[in-house]
Order: C-alpha cells, then sequence, then structure tokens
C-alpha cells in the first residue's frame, strides 16, 4: 500500500456511500408516494399502475443495490486485492510478446467481470421484468445474446485494443493524443455502421408500411428538413414489453426506428410528437454538442492516463508490480469513474436541458397535448416512477421527471 492506495479507498468508500445513500433516498421517496397518484396525473393513470411502478422502481433499486455491492468487492479484488496483477503475471508465463500478453490478459479479466455480472443480469430478466409483465425473452434468446455479444466484442475489440496498444509502445510520448484521434474515429465509424451493420444482428427492422402514419410522418420530415435512409419497425417485443423509438446513425446512413410496442401502444398523432421531440435533438445540435463534450472529456483523460503511465506509484498502489502499458490503460478504465461519479449531475443537468429544448421543439412542430398524452402513455406502459426521489434524479436522471416535464409542455401550450 502506498498514499495513491489509501486515496482511491476513500474516494471509493465515499463515492459508494453516496451512491448507496441516494439509493435509499430514492426507494423511501417513491415508496412514501406510493398509494396517491400525483394530482397532475389523476385523470390519465390509475392508482394500479402508479403502484405497479413504485414496486418496479423499488424492485430494480435494490437489485442495483446489490449489484453495486458486487461491483466494489470486485474492484477491491482486482486492485489492491491482486487480482489484476495475477492475469498479468499468468499471461506473462506464457513466453509471449508483451503486447500479445497484455490482450490476453485484459481480455481474460472482462470475460471474468462478464460473468460475474451474468447472475443479476439472468435475475433482471428472468425475475424482475418477468414479475412486472415485460419479459418476452427466451432462455434461448438470452444465450444467443450474451455470445453474440461477447463474439462482437472481441471481433472488434481486440483489434481497437491491439491497435492502441502499438500506439502506446511506438508512437512515443503524445501516443495519448494519436489514440485519441483512433477512439474518436472509431466511435464515428461505429454510430454510421451500427444501424446497418450491427443492429440487424441483434433485431429485426422492417421497413414502415405504407399508410396514413408513414405520410404523417413523412410530413413531419418535411416541415422540419430532415433527411433520413427510412422509417423502420424494430421487433423489440421479442426481448420486452418496453417501448422506445429512437434515431440513429450518421451523416447520409441515418435511420428512424420505432419500437413495435411503441407503434401498437400510441395514437398516430402521439408518434407524430414522440417523433418530433427526437428531430429536435438533431436541430438543436445535441447529438453534436454531446460528442463535442464526451470528445473533450476522453481527450482528457487520455492526457491524464498520459501522465500516470510513467508513475510508479500508480501501479503499486493499485496491486499491479510490473508496470506495462496494458496494465496502466485496465487500471484506469477500472478506476477512473470512482473519481469521476460526482460529475454525474452535471452531465444529467445538461442532458436534461436539452430534454426539455427537444419538447419545445416537439410543440412548434407537432402537437403538445399528443407529446403529452403519449408521454403519459409511455410512463404508465414502461411502469416509469412518477414521483422520484428529487436529489436521486438530480444525479442520475438524463430526462427531467414526468412531473416537471409535463408541466412545462403545458406552459407551452397555454403560452402558445
Amino acid at each position: 500500500m502506498n498514499t495513491f492506495t489509501i486515496i482511491f479507498i476513500i474516494a471509493l468508500i465515499i463515492s459508494y456511500s453516496v451512491q448507496f445513500w441516494l439509493s435509499k433516498r430514492q426507494a423511501a421517496y417513491v415508496k412514501s408516494h406510493r398509494n396517491a397518484v400525483p394530482e397532475a396525473f389523476k385523470n390519465s393513470v390509475s392508482l394500479e399502475a402508479h403502484q405497479k411502478a413504485a414496486d418496479y422502481t423499488i424492485a430494480k433499486g435494490k437489485l442495483g443495490d446489490i449489484d453495486s455491492i458486487i461491483g466494489v468487492i470486485v474492484l477491491l479484488l482486482l486492485t489492491v486485492g491482486g487480482g489484476i496483477n495475477a492475469a498479468f503475471e499468468l499471461w506473462a508465463s506464457f513466453d509471449l510478446s508483451p503486447r500479445i500478453a497484455g490482450i490476453g490478459a485484459i481480455a481474460t479479466l472482462f470475460l471474468v467481470m462478464h460473468l460475474i455480472d451474468l447472475p443479476t443480469s439472468i435475475y433482471q430478466t428472468f425475475v424482475i421484468e418477468e414479475k412486472f409483465g415485460f419479459n418476452k425473452s427466451t432462455p434461448k434468446q438470452f444465450i444467443k445474446d450474451q455470445f453474440l455479444q461477447l463474439a462482437l466484442s472481441a471481433a472488434i475489440g481486440l483489434p481497437l485494443l491491439a491497435l492502441i496498444l502499438w500506439i502506446m509502445d511506438s508512437i512515443g510520448s503524445l501516443w495519448w493524443l494519436w489514440t485519441w484521434v483512433v477512439l474518436i474515429s472509431f466511435s464515428l465509424l461505429m454510430s454510421w455502421l451500427y444501424p446497418t451493420v450491427i443492429a440487424p444482428l441483434f433485431n429485426k427492422f422492417t421497413p414502415m408500411q405504407e399508410g396514413a402514419l408513414k405520410d404523417r410522418i413523412q410530413g413531419l420530415l418535411a416541415r422540419c428538413g430532415f433527411n433520413s435512409q427510412g422509417i423502420f419497425i424494430m421487433d423489440g417485443s421479442k426481448r420486452s414489453g418496453h417501448g422506445n423509438a429512437y434515431f440513429t446513425g450518421l451523416g447520409n446512413n441515418k435511420r428512424i426506428v420505432f419500437f413495435d410496442t411503441l407503434v401498437n401502444s400510441l395514437e398516430d398523432e402521439e408518434l407524430e410528437a414522440v417523433l418530433a421531440h427526437e428531430l429536435g435533438h438533431f436541430k438543436c445540435k445535441h447529438v453534436i454538442k454531446m460528442l463535442i463534450a464526451t470528445s473533450l472529456m476522453s481527450l482528457i483523460s487520455l492526457a491524464i492516463l498520459g501522465w500516470l503511465i510513467n508513475e510508479q506509484w500508480f501501479y503499486t498502489g493499485l496491486g499491479v508490480q510490473q508496470p506495462s502499458n496494458a496494465a496502466a490503460l485496465l487500471l484506469f478504465t477500472l478506476v477512473s469513474p470512482v473519481f469521476t461519479f460526482f460529475m454525474q449531475p452535471v452531465m444529467a443537468y445538461f442532458q436534461r436541458k436539452f430534454e426539455f429544448e427537444a419538447d419545445d421543439f416537439a410543440s412548434k412542430n407537432a402537437q403538445a397535448s399528443k407529446m403529452i398524452s403519449g408521454l403519459v402513455k409511455l410512463y404508465e406502459e414502461n411502469a416509469s416512477t412518477l414521483t422520484p426521489d428529487p436529489l436521486y434524479s438530480a444525479f442520475h436522471y438524463s430526462h427531467p421527471p414526468a412531473a416537471i416535464r409535463i408541466a412545462h409542455l403545458e406552459s407551452k401550450m397555454q403560452s402558445a
């Protein structure tokens, strides 16, 4: 142990203590409001649906607490407990090149962490989601998804890791800048390829049929000056009863995707309003702003790693005896979230601000009343609590709480 070990453990205790405290606040707040539908929703949400959302939120929170406890234990075992050091020593004993041994050690550790996370994922899917009527996945589908995710992670992640380690070994002191360029380029490439190459491996995307809904959506796109490569319905119902809609892709490879569950539950005017909200994110340049923000944060993070990689205390403080580029990369990836936890509310604040702006755009280009009714249906059908704890939501919610968001839309209706 050295001074950095103590700093790391203190930061870990503080960040997770706050996280557990916020989780307990959320559970207590939701439970205390379980028996009464908020005034703003009394005419649109039944008490039964409100209580279901409360119970679902509390159940997910309890599992999240267990998952966090496991995460803390695993992180301590891997770092100060010597797990990472043992993995690198094991691969070094195989008489491989340092780079190949580093790739093998990192891949092994991520596989172990994936397997450790598997029980909670299974419980979430086949116990909690099943209990509340959302799970549509079968054990066969779940296993298929797991193998496909691992195969994709290996096929895409391992070559990228090899390239990054080569840059770290070969470029010199500015390796972190070139790594940043590679990561940003890779991220943009994946965003462009995702709609047509990756997403279809998991779901079926069917072009929206001709009819009144498609005509309405195409009219909205024309009014907003938005071009896409098509409007698709995704078979989300084969895994879950939750509904959603999203844009995906970049440049000339953008797609509009509706979950089939969403299409089946909302009216055409409500779907138009939901889509107008998503269009608002593009028209307000939120995607570009978030890309710039994340790019700057990744650049700063890599610059910090560029300094830490030459500091012996960084390795020994986290249980690694033999410094290497691969070990530094892994340590930084696993440990940095402990020190950046308190940046979450800042990011969440700007994300909620963007949601308000997108709602403003939707209220101008579709019917705000239909946006409200569509949101209420989504809150009810997805069992999203209408009464989150204010402090918890400030830390964790990327969208404004239901009551605040709908009050904002109603104010836009009154001022129109």
